[in-house]
């Protein structure tokens, strides 16, 4: 399986290492893609340690962790990044990540567009803050509409294959169980 983050390598190979501690996120564009990536996955432990430390004050593990429960990630696109390395890092000049997420939340499609900021802390790159520019509704598209990610294809064939499944279950966990119980 593509990893979430929207790279075409492996989710094990891909953003799993960071956030397991195997491998250290080497510019922010890294940092970014695996941080969404937790978002997906629901690991709101590497959410929060990835936060600049004054940032960690304001987000708990649990708040994280209920926010990506409500929510699920379709796509990230990265449209800009600093290509900052660690030893290239001047304060004066924070490096950027310019993206576009797509998400579902409470039935509902949302596109995000964010100017992330980024610092180094601990000789590691941290998410400081971020402008969103942009935070949309969505109309559902039809199955032969261009698919609202930006990928060019037809919905059917792109998102429509995330969000349909998706969408039933949360269609049957809001009908109450009519099934009566018999003596």
């Amino acid at each position: 399986m593509s990893c979430y983050c929207g790279s075409t390598i492996n989710f094990t190979h891909c953003c799993h290492p960071f956030h397991t501690g195997i491998l250290i996120p080497e510019t922010p564009e890294q940092l970014m893609r695996s941080r969404y990536s937790a978002y997906a996955v629901k690991n709101a432990e590497y959410i929060y340690k990835t936060y600049a430390n004054y940032k960690q004050k304001e987000n708990t593990i649990i708040d994280i962790l209920q926010w990506a429960e409500q929510t699920h990630w379709l796509k990230l696109n990265i449209n800009d990044s600093s290509h900052t390395a660690i030893d290239n890092f001047n304060p004066q000049v924070l490096p950027t990540v310019i993206f576009d997420a797509y998400y579902l939340h409470q039935q509902q499609l949302y596109k995000m567009s964010e100017c992330s900021r980024f610092v180094i802390e601990q000789n590691q790159w941290r998410y400081l803050d971020g402008n969103i520019f942009e935070h949309i509704k969505l109309n559902h598209p039809k199955r032969n509409d261009t698919c609202f990610c930006s990928s060019g294809k037809k919905f059917k064939k792109c998102c429509a294959k995330t969000i349909k499944p998706l969408m039933v279950l949360l269609q049957q966990s809001l009908v109450p169980n009519s099934t009566m119980h018999r003596h």
